[in-house]
This record gives C-alpha cells, sequence and structure tokens, in this order.
C-alpha cells in the first residue's frame, strides 16, 4: 500500500494506465522526462524504494505497463543493479510499434549510466531502422569496445573504413574481428579475415605468429598449418626466404610427415643460397627430401654445412680470422693470415670454426685498414654500434665494446668522448634496445621495448613511493647501475633527501633506500651526504614516520639505525613498539637493561587498549607468562573482559566500514585465542560462577559474534552449572539486525560456502592462470568466461557470507509455544473460509510454501508473530483481507 505522497502520485499513474489501457501511441519523450522528474523529488524525498517495490509489484500482473518499467529500470540502473530487464522490455514494446524516436531517448536513458552492450546494440537497431547510418556506424563502434564477443559488427566496421580508404583503421577493425571468430571457433570466417590480412599487411609477421598459435589451440593444428602456408606463398614470391622458412619451421611442428614441405624448404634454400658453389651437396648431404629424416634435424645440418663456402670467413682460436679459399668435396682449404692454404676436413672444420658474417668487426679489422676502420667507427658511432652488437650474437655491453676498440681501434682519450655519444644513441635511438635479462646489455632492436625499458617506463609512470623503490631494485637485479636510466631512476631518490623540507617517511625511507644502494655499491657512498642523527633530529613524529614506510626491509633499517646512531634510542622504541610489534625489539631494550621502561609500555599499552589493540593482544600471547609481566599484576579475569571489549570494538569498526581489513584481522586474533585456543574454556573450569558469569554476560552482549559459539559456551558453563542462568537474559524471536536460522541451515550454508572457496574458486583460478597464458585479453573467450565464472563466485560467495554473518542460530533450549514464535506450529481457523490451516514458523533459509514452512520475515509470518491461542487476528496483505483465529500452538520438530 503506498504510504508517502509520491508513492501515492505514481499508484494513481499506474491505476490510470491500467483502467484507460494507454496506448504507447499516447507515449512521448516528453512523458518519460515527466517520470524522469518524479524519480529526482523522489530521491529527494528519499521515496525511490517505495516506488521500487509499488511498481515492481505492478509488473508481476501487468508485465506491459510503462510507467512501471520505466521507473523500475531507472531505479535499478542508479543502484547499478545487473538487471536491466524492465529497460530492455520497454526498449521492446516502442521497437515493435516502431516509435524510434523513444527507443532512441531510451538507450541514452541507459547509457546516461554507462555503457551498456544491450543499450548500444538496441540503438544500433534504431538507427538502421531510422536510416541513420552514420550514427549506426559510431554506436557500433562503441559495442566493439564493450561486447568482446561481438564479431560481425567488428568486420562491419573493417569493410566500410576499407572503402573509405582507411587502411591502417580497416586493418585494426579485421584484426579485432579474427581474434573473435577464432574465440567463436568459425573457422570460414578465421579464413577469410586472414585471406584479407595477408593481402594488407603481410609484413606484419608476429601478428600472424602470435594468431596462428590460438588458432592451433582453439580450432586445429592443420588449420594453423593451411594458413600459414598461404602466409608462406606470399613471402615465397617475394622471395624473402628467411620469412619463408621460419614460417615452414612452424608448418613442420604441425604436419612434419607432410612431404610436400620438404620440397619447400629445398626451394627455399635454393632461392636463398643461389650462388653457393656446393648447395645441391648440402641438400643431398643433409637427407632433408628423405622422410626418414627428421625435416628440423635435416634443416640444422644443412644449415651448418652451407655457411661454409669459398669466400666466407670464419674464426679459429689459434689461427684467428680465416677466409674459405675452396671447397673440394670433403676437403676445406682456408687462408689464414698466419696460415695460408690451410687443409681439413669439413666435419673438422664444422667442429672447430666459428663462421662470420662478413661485417663482423673482427672480419673488418682483418680486411680493412687500421686507419679506414678508425675514421668510420670514430665518426658513426651508430653504425659502429650496430656492427660491434651484431657481432656477438646481438648482445653486448660498453664494457665489452670498449675491450673490442681500445686500443686497436680507438685511444683511451678518444673513447671517452665516443663512448658519451654512444650512450645516447644507445639510450635515444629506436634501433637499439637492452637484453631482457641483463640491464646495460644491449642488443640491435627487434621488438618494440626491451626488458630495461619496460622497468624504466614502469618506474616513470608509477606513482606510489614505494613501488618505484621495488622498480630500482628488479632494476638492479639483472644489470649494473651503469645505465643512463639507472641514473635517473636514482636521481628521484637523491632529490628527497637533498632538498626536503620536512623529514617525513618518502625523504626518510628515500635516505635509507640510498644506504642500502651505498652497502653493494660503493661509488654511490655520497649521494645521502648527511648523517641519520641529522636527518632525524628534523623527524616530528618518529611513530608515523615508521608507520609511513610501505616497505618491510625499510623499516628494519630505520629501527637499526635509530638503535646505532640515536642516543636515547630506548625511548623511541618505546614508542613504536605498540606498532611494530617486532619481539627483537624487546630483547634488545632487555639486553639493555631497560627493563623498566618495558613495564611502563606494556602498562601503557593495557591502560590505551582501544587505541593500541593489536598491541595488546600481542602482549598477551607473547609476554603474559615473562616474570616481569607477572609482576604487574594484570588479573587473568581483566586480560579476558579487555579481549572480549575488543572483540565487540572491531565488530562495530567492521559494520562501520572502518579500516575493515585491519579490523578483520583484530577480530581473528581475539576470536582465535578466546575459542580457538580454549581461553574461555579453561576459564570456566578454573573459576567460580560469579565470575563466569560476568564475563559470558560480556561476550552474550557482543551482537555480531556467531551464536553458535555463544551456545557451546552457554552449555560449556552449562555442563557445570546446570542451573546456569544469567541475569536480564530474556528469550528472543527476532533480533534486532540479521535473520534467525536453524543449526543445521546454518552448518549447510557453512558447507556450501567452504565448498565455494576451496574448491570452486580455487578451480577458477586455474581457469584464469590458464586463459592468461593464451594473451591478448581483449579477445580471450577462456579468459572473459573464467573472469564471468568468477565475479558469479564473488557474488555468491559475498552473499553467503552476508547472510551468514547476519545469521543467529536458534536456541531451542529458550523455545516457548506460548505464543507463536521461531520454531512453533501455529494451527489457525481461517474464519474467511471455516478451514482449519497450519504453519510452521521457522526462518528464511528453511522456508517451504509447499509445506506450509514459512519465514518469520514473511508478510504473512510477521502478521502471526507473537499472538496466542484464542487470539483473533485481521490483516490485508497485497490488498487481500485475512481473517484467523488461532486455535493451538505446539514446538516444530527441527
Amino acid at each position: 500500500m503506498a504510504e508517502s505522497p509520491l508513492a501515492v502520485k505514481v499508484q494513481d499513474m499506474l491505476n490510470e494506465e491500467k483502467w484507460t489501457r494507454a496506448a504507447l501511441g499516447s507515449y512521448s519523450i516528453t512523458s518519460l522526462k515527466e517520470l524522469d522528474a518524479l524519480l529526482e523529488e523522489a530521491s529527494r524525498e528519499k521515496a525511490i524504494d517505495e516506488i521500487k517495490a509499488l511498481c515492481d509489484e505492478h509488473l508481476g500482473h501487468t508485465k506491459n505497463s510503462v510507467v512501471a518499467l520505466y521507473l523500475s529500470g531507472v531505479i535499478a540502473l542508479m543502484r547499478q543493479q545487473i538487471d536491466d530487464s524492465a529497460m530492455v522490455g520497454l526498449i521492446d514494446l516502442f521497437v515493435d510499434n516502431k516509435k524510434w524516436n523513444v527507443v532512441e531517448f531510451v538507450c541514452q536513458r541507459m547509457l546516461d549510466f554507462g555503457e551498456n552492450k544491450t543499450a548500444l546494440r538496441r540503438l544500433a537497431e534504431c538507427y538502421e531502422a531510422d536510416s541513420r547510418p552514420d550514427d549506426m556506424y559510431a554506436v557500433w563502434e562503441r559495442l566493439v569496445r564493450v561486447d568482446y564477443d561481438e564479431a560481425d559488427i567488428v568486420k562491419a566496421l573493417a569493410e566500410r573504413r576499407e572503402k573509405e580508404g582507411k587502411t591502417e583503421e580497416a586493418v585494426d577493425f579485421y584484426k579485432k574481428a579474427l581474434h573473435r571468430y577464432i574465440n567463436k571457433g568459425l573457422f570460414t570466417n578465421v579464413k577469410e579475415i586472414w585471406t584479407k590480412l595477408v593481402e594488407s599487411c603481410p609484413e606484419d609477421i608476429d601478428f600472424f605468429f602470435h594468431v596462428q598459435r590460438k588458432i592451433a589451440k582453439q580450432i586445429s593444428e592443420d588449420k594453423a598449418a593451411s594458413l600459414l602456408l598461404d602466409l608462406y606463398r606470399h613471402y615465397k614470391t617475394t622471395a624473402d626466404w628467411n620469412t619463408a622458412l621460419d614460417i615452414l619451421r612452424v608448418v613442420i611442428d604441425y604436419d612434419d610427415k607432410n612431404p610436400a614441405l620438404r620440397k619447400e624448404v629445398v626451394e627455399c634454400y635454393r632461392g636463398k643460397y643461389a650462388g653457393h658453389s656446393h648447395l645441391e651437396d648440402y641438400i643431398r648431404l643433409s637427407n632433408i627430401g628423405q622422410s626418414y629424416r627428421s625435416m628440423h634435424e635435416a634443416m640444422a645440418d644443412f644449415e651448418k654445412h652451407i655457411a661454409f663456402d669459398a669466400g666466407n670467413f670464419v674464426y679459429h682460436r689459434t689461427w684467428n680470422v680465416g677466409r674459405i679459399a675452396s671447397v673440394s668435396g670433403d676437403e676445406i682449404v682456408i687462408d689464414f693470415a698466419k696460415s695460408r692454404g690451410h687443409k681439413m676436413t669439413l666435419k673438422m672444420a664444422i667442429d672447430s670454426l666459428v663462421t662470420l658474417s662478413k661485417d663482423h668487426i673482427w672480419v673488418l679489422k682483418a680486411i680493412w685498414s687500421k686507419e679506414k676502420l678508425h675514421d668510420k667507427v670514430k665518426n658513426d658511432p651508430a653504425w659502429a654500434l650496430r656492427i660491434l652488437i651484431k657481432s656477438f650474437d646481438n648482445r653486448a655491453d660498453l664494457k665489452r665494446i670498449k675491450a673490442e676498440l681500445v686500443p686497436s681501434v680507438l685511444t683511451a682519450s678518444e673513447w671517452n668522448s665516443w663512448s658519451a655519444k654512444a650512450r645516447d644513441i644507445l639510450k635515444t635511438d629506436s634501433m637499439f634496445g637492452n637484453a631482457t635479462d641483463a640491464i646495460g646489455t644491449y642488443i640491435v632492436r627487434d621488438r618494440p621495448l626491451s626488458y630495461e625499458e619496460k622497468i624504466y617506463n614502469q618506474f616513470k609512470a608509477e606513482k606510489n613511493f614505494f613501488a618505484r623503490v621495488q622498480c630500482l631494485r628488479d632494476f638492479l637485479e639483472n644489470g649494473e647501475p651503469d645505465s643512463d636510466f639507472f641514473a635517473e631512476m636514482l636521481a628521484f631518490f637523491t632529490g628527497f633527501v637533498r632538498s626536503y623540507q620536512t623529514a617525513n617517511e618518502q625523504v626518510v625511507a628515500a635516505y635509507l633506500f640510498l644506504k642500502e644502494l651505498a652497502a653493494k655499491y660503493s661509488f654511490l657512498k655520497g649521494a645521502a651526504a648527511l648523517g641519520f642523527a641529522e636527518l632525524f633530529e628534523d623527524i616530528e613524529d618518529p611513530v608515523s614516520v615508521y608507520e609511513g614506510i610501505k616497505d618491510a626491509e625499510l623499516k628494519r633499517s630505520f629501527l637499526q639505525h635509530v638503535r646505532t646512531f640515536i642516543p636515547d634510542w630506548a625511548d623511541v622504541y618505546v614508542r613504536i613498539f605498540p606498532y611494530c610489534l617486532n619481539d627483537s625489539m624487546l630483547e634488545t631494550l632487555k639486553a639493555a637493561g631497560h627493563e623498566d621502561k618495558l613495564v611502563r609500555m606494556v602498562l601503557d599499552i593495557i591502560e590505551n587498549y582501544r587505541d593500541h589493540r593489536e598491541a595488546f593482544i600481542w602482549v598477551v600471547r607473547n609476554l603474559r607468562n615473562e616474570e616481569w609481566f607477572k609482576a604487574i599484576g594484570l588479573s587473568y579475569e581483566k586480560i579476558l573482559i579487555t579481549l572480549v571489549h575488543i572483540l565487540d570494538i572491531s565488530f562495530k569498526e567492521i559494520e562501520n566500514h572502518r579500516d575493515t581489513t585491519e579490523n578483520r584481522k583484530i577480530n581473528k586474533q581475539v576470536q582465535t585465542i578466546l575459542f580457538s585456543e580454549g581461553a574461555l574454556d579453561a576459564f570456566v573450569e578454573e573459576s567460580d560462577a560469579d565470575t563466569v558469569e560476568r564475563v559470558y554476560t560480556l561476550v552474550a552482549d557482543v551482537k555480531d559474534l556467531d551464536p553458535a559459539i555463544k551456545m557451546r559456551l552457554r552449555r560449556k558453563i552449562m555442563d557445570k552449572w546446570p542451573e546456569f542462568k544469567v541475569s536480564g537474559e530474556e528469550e528472543k524471536t527476532v533480533v534486532s539486525r540479521g535473520l534467525m536460522v536453524t543449526a543445521e541451515k546454518y552448518e549447510e550454508k557453512n558447507k556450501l560456502l567452504a565448498e565455494i572457496l576451496e574448491v570452486e574458486v580455487p578451480a577458477n583460478q586455474k581457469e584464469i592462470a590458464y586463459a592468461l597464458s593464451l594473451g591478448d585479453l581483449r579477445e580471450n573467450a577462456e579468459y572473459k568466461a573464467a573472469k564471468e565464472k568468477q565475479d558469479e563466485l564473488n557474488a555468491k560467495v559475498a552473499k553467503l557470507k552476508n547472510e551468514i554473518e547476519r545469521a543467529q542460530i536458534f536456541d531451542k533450549s529458550t523455545l516457548n509455544a506460548s505464543k507463536i514464535a521461531f520454531g512453533t506450529v501455529a494451527t489457525l481457523l481461517n474464519e474467511t473460509t471455516g478451514e482449519t490451516e497450519t504453519y510452521t514458523i521457522l526462518g528464511p533459509w528453511e522456508s517451504d510454501p509447499e509445506r506450509n514452512i514459512i519465514s518469520y520475515l514473511s508478510p504473512l509470518g510477521k502478521k502471526l508473530l507473537n499472538h496466542k491461542p484464542g487470539e483473533r487476528l485481521q490483516f490485508v496483505i497485497h490488498e487481500r483481507k485475512f481473517q484467523y483465529r488461532v486455535e493451538r500452538i505446539e514446538t516444530a520438530q527441527f
């Protein structure tokens, strides 16, 4: 029944709509805007919930009510609820009646609350029906950014871009569509787009290699092989033999029994080594064409042999660089500088010589004049770096480069200026990068970013100070601190120490981190010029600084520096300890003869336990048996009472969303001491009834504590004192918050939660890990499915935890059948029909209307509660009148 004026107004609108059977044609955008204005007013008047309930109830019997659908739908969007069925239903109504302007308005209204796949799809359909193609394509572009399953529309967008001559944008869309068709397993579509991309951007070989791996995994290896052969034909036609061979190697992995591939490999080698004097001999010797020979092994043999040809350069550890003069049968003749016409078998050559490219630095040193090489290196550092780095398997550091150039090519003084230019080139030239496994080791770039650049970019992008500390530690894990990137990152920390105004946690942490680095790299000792004692004088609050340092290693370093450099370190330790709880700090204080300070510290923690809850728990757990602690005279009863108070405080803080994580941790620690470790059970056994009653009363008053725990403690007490009764304890039919449940249902819900957390969640995590391994999350169907499952499980867990936290287990011993209550069976005479009706009153979890088990929170249950035999009841539920007389009340069996 509507109560607020606005709800009454809405009820009138719903009735008018129903009675007059208002046609859809009578609704306009103006009508819907008026409903929006009503919702704004309802929000101010706090009548939203009432209007939502009213509309939902109305939709139960009038499903096509425009007013109810719109109001209910918009409220659901305001609440960020997942269910948008009301708005979708409304759109369908107007689509059926071709009211495209209203459809557009409703879709846009949904989109006011964020991108919505359904709204975008319907809006595009609206624009299509209304002959607005530009608007439709614009909406499609928004749709494909949020709907990762949609492939056909992505393809349509690609085709449109292609027609407009926007080739790069078309390629991007085709690539996106290809990924999505792969996820759907639609090979016909995959092949069509693959072919299109081979025509448009065959040079993007990394993309094709990545995609073919997905095709092999999600569709089949033979399909991946067939597509790769299409790509291969392009590179064969363009005589890019290296790439063609790379593609064939992958195809062979999928189909190594295919004899046609052997022919293609041979053709590629003939194209690549067309001028080689022994090409055909080496093809024959490698047995590439023989079906019994592994193709990969045959190719490796061929490539090892083919490097030995007249005119090619080789290196021998004794005779240095030589040039192959001739190859005849199994004999090879090499001209070394000190051994011209040197002969050896081909097998010996393969085992003892290293083949060199003609632009290897050792070759250039051997065949160029010293002056020519000197001038070229000095005047063209970029060329020199490319030559030098490629000469050593495409990885070299400046130390290796210097060893190669000084003094054989450049003098030491020339090296100083040349190396400065080289460092700048290595830092800025996109042709150079860093090895992923060693900072300071350089490569000629063949990919977008090196490991070093990634760490550096991560450092620059990272806003958190302590995350930057870890970035630099990670940087130094794989390299030396002679990199320019390192210098820039180091400058970030030295800047804090050299120009601080207040010694806050970041300044202190920067100082400690510089000291940490200086301990490893002696040349950094001057980075932190001032002493710790000088810095400490500028610290206003050592406790806040210690708490603000979010790095465990730096926290330890801070304490060590205080102990070493601060004269009154013991007082600082006493101030910090409640926030540190470090055993070694206590041992240090005791060893230094400061036991009196320890006692004062503990007394302060006990007196101010509300501010030092975690410290109090730590003290109780770790120091209670110490002789100096016993001398304080703190009784066990007071310890338990304080712990119960802390438990209650933590529950209230959690309920009020204050420091939830910290309070959950404290709450768990206290419950472990009191209940899991049996502190209260032991206390019951050792204490008298009056003392136990005082403590139990406090425990019973912790309203959010698991009722099962309270019940077990109460039973423990009653086992010792059967007549035990807490003064003031009264039967409670319905708790002030939460819900009553039976012990059996409570156990069942906990088992369900455990099943989800221990079985389903770990299984889902494995699914996500597998999906992540596939790469490209935007186009990864496995990842999306696993994440959706994760969201579903998280929702289940949150719902179950919330219900379990609210649950209060009903104590059967308090059941009283003198009135209708939880756990009773009520027999009623229906004075309207003259029939007898029987209802068992339990909770929402146990409710089963088909068996006449109803919840005490249901509309009927609420009306029946607390009535006694002989009483008459009259009430209305959902506009239906009820009239009963209570015949009898019995105890339910559960």
